[in-house]
């Protein structure tokens, strides 16, 4: 359905997804291009490059939310930021001129999304490689008597040139081709790379970079791409206010369920685009749902598999599978006994619990 407003018109439908996916980021501050450009090729049939030049711009205006933020915070790390800029920006640019070089005849289109699938599963893996050293981390520095207030590291780090700056060349390149990549690639690399950065800079480093990134390949897919402004433009009157909401929403509660919900959306988004049956993908989901909350219940227990299972007292094995598959931590499911006190600032992030970074 569209609505005609005389100088573009609005496809009703595409208002929505930017709404629902401008939400989801604001809310959890992942999803983005790796939500977006799959919605578009998937839902509404549009063109896989057409789809990484519309979701680039759209990106490119939800970013700044996030940044600025974290720059109000002071939670960026500009060394950092200044390194992955180096490399990140002209490999974006690079990446949207590799596409144009290709063409666009139907075996790129089909290339564009098999590699977007790729990017999906990769970022789906990512994120979980992540949440289990962010969870290390925090344990590990916790025995070590180096947290902040904030649940943070005290300490700070020595940044390395030239391994930050391919980070930022890969990402970029990534970004550029695919639209997946500036925070779910770029973040895993820096965790990777220095596993002692703070919590919140690493993830105000990651928001900041991913601007001048995204606007690069936002500016040569405008260039040099497949751009259309009428799609551009009924998702950014959707995504606009949906962020905006979702970041509201976001400091009143955990998005833990809301991230778990997006896990499975990339995960079944980059099967069905590198080619899986509907039989296939319902088989890998259904599998998802019913190992992933054990096993995830079984890396909480063990804080980031650094110990062996223990009980935890006051509260049975299918309890803390629920709050693993929840995202609750496994004090708030003790059944019978009074509400616990609310947690202090090393306790609980306003975005996620230092017992659960998923």
């Amino acid at each position: 359905m569209e609505l005609d407003l005389g100088v573009t018109s609005l496809n009703l439908g595409l208002v929505l997804a930017g709404l629902i996916v401008g939400f989801v980021v604001g809310l959890t501050g992942m999803g983005g291009g790796a939500l977006m450009t799959p919605v578009l090729i998937l839902f509404f049939n549009i063109d896989p490059l057409a789809a990484v030049s519309s979701d680039l711009v759209v990106s490119l205006l939800m970013k700044p939310v996030g940044a600025a933020v974290h720059i109000r915070r002071r939670t960026v790390n500009y060394s950092l930021v200044r390194w992955l800029m180096i490399g990140s920006v002209p490999a974006a640019f690079a990446g949207v001129l590799i596409l144009k070089a290709l063409g666009n005849d139907e075996s790129i289109q089909n290339a564009v999304k098999l590699a977007l699938g790729v990017a999906l599963l990769v970022s789906v893996g990512t994120m979980l490689v992540k949440a289990t050293i962010s969870l290390r981390q925090y344990y590990r520095d916790r025995d070590l008597g180096i947290l902040g207030t904030s649940g943070n590291t005290l300490f700070g780090i020595t940044v390395r040139p030239l391994p930050t700056l391919a980070i930022g060349v890969v990402g970029g390149v990534v970004v550029g081709m695919t639209s997946v990549g500036s925070g779910s690639l770029i973040i895993v690399g820096l965790l990777l790379l220095y596993p002692t950065l703070k919590a919140g800079d690493l993830v105000g480093t990651d928001l900041v970079q991913a601007v001048p990134l995204v606007g690069a390949a936002a500016l040569g897919h405008i260039l040099f791409g497949d751009f259309q402004a009428g799609t551009t433009a009924s998702l950014l009157v959707g995504a606009i206010p949906g962020v905006y909401v979702g970041a509201r929403v976001s400091s009143r509660g955990q998005g833990g369920i809301i991230r778990r919900a997006l896990v499975l959306v990339l995960l079944a988004s980059g099967l069905k685009l590198v080619g899986a049956s509907e039989v296939q993908v319902v088989a890998a989901l259904a599998a998802f749902l019913l190992l992933g909350p054990g096993l995830w219940a079984l890396v909480r227990n063990t804080e980031g598999l650094r110990r062996r299972p223990q009980p935890v007292e006051g509260v049975p094995w299918w309890r803390l599978v629920w709050a693993a598959g929840t995202g609750v931590p496994p004090r708030y499911q003790r059944r019978g006994r009074p509400a616990p006190p609310e947690p202090k600032a090393d306790e609980w992030d306003s975005q996620r619990s230092a017992a659960d970074p998923l």
